[in-house]
């Protein structure tokens, strides 16, 4: 792999891309916390909904259970107090799925915050730049080999521009096929170039 260009303008391009990629990225993140601490916040009403649930079916619970020892009317007197106690209860629960409610949709409100501009990210430019990368990096490879700049030139050739393949070689094919060093050269250039690699020898601008 070869992330970035061997050409000066290039390459600024790509680290600027790459600079705002991450800053979109780091920004959405800060955006979907900030949205879930939020959102999170209106479940404070449960937790009260549940705090007071509870203190109230504990009071209830103790009064019936003091209640319930007085002989023989006790059971009778406790009744109405088990009763509250079972609606503190219910309170509590009520509560609890407030609590379960807001946590679930600050979640969801979070990822919908980051979820779009990150996945824009990665479509537009985080693939886009790996395929580039891994593209230049077999090029770079290929020149190494021997054979390479033939395999460069048929590349142009077939892929590139007619336009510049005859700005590069005014005879491309016929001087391909000859195998003209100084023409195998000049299209391989061509093809080494079109994904930020320099060949040896060409020009660094």
């Amino acid at each position: 792999m070869k992330p970035y260009s061997d050409f000066d303008g290039r390459r600024a391009g790509q680290i600027v891309g790459d600079v705002i990629a991450l800053a979109v990225v780091v920004l959405s993140v800060w955006a979907a916390v900030a949205v879930h601490r939020f959102v999170t916040g209106f479940g404070d009403l449960g937790r009260q909904l549940e705090a007071a649930g509870t203190g109230f079916r504990g009071s209830m619970t103790d009064i019936g259970t003091a209640l319930g020892d007085v002989p023989l009317i006790g059971p009778g007197i406790a009744q109405p107090f088990d009763g509250a106690s079972a609606a503190g209860a219910t309170l509590e629960s009520v509560g609890r799925g407030q609590q379960d409610a807001v946590g679930w949709i600050a979640l969801l409100a979070a990822v919908g915050v980051a979820a779009l501009p990150v996945a824009a990210v990665l479509l537009a430019w985080v693939v886009p730049r790996l395929v580039r990368a891994l593209r230049a990096g077999r090029t770079a490879a290929a020149l190494e080999r021997p054979g390479g700049a033939d395999l460069l030139a048929l590349r142009a050739l077939t892929v590139r521009d007619p336009a510049a393949v005859f700005a590069a070689e005014p005879d491309a094919v016929g001087a391909w096929r000859r195998g003209e060093p100084d023409a195998i050269r000049a299209l391989a250039a061509l093809e080494a170039r079109a994904v930020g690699v320099r060949f040896p020898g060409a020009p660094a601008a």
